[in-house]
């Protein structure tokens, strides 16, 4: 004879414990192959984490040497907060200090001699961008993001600088630290050619842009 009331229990049991289950919030972490045009700014808006977290959970890894295969640790988080925590990464807060010559953004301090309004420009790996010369900067070393070519006239070759002003989903917001390792033949005077991971096409939607350049020390 079947005991319905030992069947009726064991199914409570049972969907007690499934619920329990999917009550628990997922913490552990994942991997992210990255693909072109990735950044961690990217990552953390898609994966809905914050940008410091993912900075610090991979912080073997340079943000200006993001390429394609290379595996990104996406922290775990709780999925009932992963909106909010979307919403809580916000652009660079830019705090400048020109009487000291000292600008913080990203919560990082920066010291600079001097500032530079120009107008900027992007540019992609397509070989039609490069001069037949391959996606590889002045010096032959493989473009990325944080690479920018100029007239070394007016900014020298090696400089540091913290581009600002700037909008383009496939760049940091508000600010971004990058280095002049590149030129070009339409790029004198002030101005400077960003370049930008990801296709021509979507690098072209860029446009030309006016920008402050802060020249690091």
């Amino acid at each position: 004879m079947i005991n319905k009331k030992r069947i009726a229990k064991t199914a409570t049991a049972l969907l007690t414990a499934a619920m329990l289950i999917q009550a628990v919030p997922a913490h552990a972490d994942s991997v992210h192959v990255a693909k072109e045009g990735d950044t961690f700014y990217t990552l953390s808006k898609q994966y809905g984490v914050g940008l410091n977290a993912l900075i610090k959970a991979n912080n073997d890894i340079s943000a200006y040497n993001i390429y394609g295969g290379l595996k990104i640790t996406i922290p775990g988080k709780t999925t009932n907060t992963a909106s909010a925590a979307a919403k809580t990464v916000t652009a660079a807060s830019l705090d400048v200090n020109s009487d000291s010559k000292v600008v913080q953004a990203w919560g990082k301090t920066f010291d600079y001699s001097k500032t530079v309004d120009v107008k900027a420009t992007a540019y992609s790996s397509d070989a039609s961008e490069n001069g037949g010369w391959g996606a590889v900067d002045y010096f032959g070393n493989p473009l990325e993001l944080g690479t920018i070519a100029v007239d070394p006239t007016i900014i020298p070759l090696g400089t540091k600088v913290l581009v600002t002003g700037h909008t383009h989903p496939g760049l940091p917001k508000q600010a971004f630290v990058a280095t002049a390792r590149d030129v070009g033949s339409a790029i004198k005077g002030h101005k400077i050619d960003i370049f930008i991971p990801g296709s021509k096409q979507s690098v072209s939607t860029f446009g030309i842009q006016d920008v402050e350049l802060y020249i690091l020390k």
